[in-house]
């Protein structure tokens, strides 16, 4: 029988303030759409999950912490899970830039549609990349890798030791230009594309300065986006679902 003491209370209770603080910035776990008790009640199954094979090692260590150490370590803990959700989010907010960029270089628009995923209106090609790879989080099973990442956050980031604003900095740097250094890559088609047919209508409209080339080119471009997005969808999401799996495993 395990006897529950008052430092195993407050260890679960740091547990939660990482774990938590994670999750509420994590895509997916994270979402507007998800209400709070849910996330809330989610944060804590995880932490009675996980904290059996945090806590005991750490037992020893916080037995004799006193009140302002107590008030750091929660401080800390939360600062370290927030910055772990944001590394994540950073991910996802890569991919949704390069959404509205798609849906600017392809032709569509800039016109914001209906909020799904996120709380603010957004172009309904970011809302498609986001919304996808969310549900694709969940469905191949990357959401355990979440899980294993935090549990794995402890051997590199103990309880012990405080929030470190330098080293985060540092980390949150590296995530945001690793995930943007990715869409740029992935972004590249779009990119091409979009440089290759403003060129030639530009020049078709200097060859035939009579006709209304630019009223005419909008469906030709979008057209050519769309046959582009068909081919090129499942590969982008691949390849950035892979990253984001690399960087929960390195990260």
């Amino acid at each position: 029988m395990t006897v529950i003491t008052p430092g195993m209370v407050l260890l679960t209770f740091l547990v939660f303030c990482r774990i938590g603080a994670c999750l509420m910035l994590m895509p997916g776990f994270g979402s507007a759409r998800i209400p709070v008790q849910v996330r809330v009640f989610l944060a804590v199954a995880v932490t009675l999950a996980l904290a059996p094979l945090i806590v005991p090692p750490l037992e020893g260590d916080i037995a004799k912490a006193t009140v302002p150490t107590v008030v750091q370590l929660i401080a800390s803990e939360t600062l370290i899970g927030a910055m772990i959700g944001v590394m994540a989010r950073i991910f996802f907010l890569a991919l949704q830039f390069m959404g509205t960029a798609v849906t600017m270089l392809s032709g569509f628009g800039g016109q914001a549609d209906s909020p799904i995923e996120e709380s603010e209106p957004a172009p309904a090609v970011a809302t498609l990349f986001t919304l996808t790879a969310t549900v694709l989080l969940f469905s191949l099973g990357l959401h355990i890798e979440v899980m294993k990442a935090l549990l794995a956050s402890y051997s590199v980031l103990s309880m012990t030791d405080l929030f470190n604003p330098q080293f985060a900095l540092s980390k949150v740097a590296d995530s945001a230009s690793d995930s943007f250094n990715l869409i740029a890559q992935l972004m590249a088609p779009f990119l091409a594309y979009s440089l290759i047919i403003n060129f030639l209508f530009g020049v078709l409209n200097k060859l035939t300065p009579i006709i209304p080339v630019y009223f005419i080119s909008p469906p030709f471009v979008m057209m050519g986006g769309i046959l582009l997005l068909y081919f090129t969808f499942k590969e982008v999401l691949t390849l950035f679902l892979s990253a984001f799996q690399m960087f929960l495993a390195n990260g």
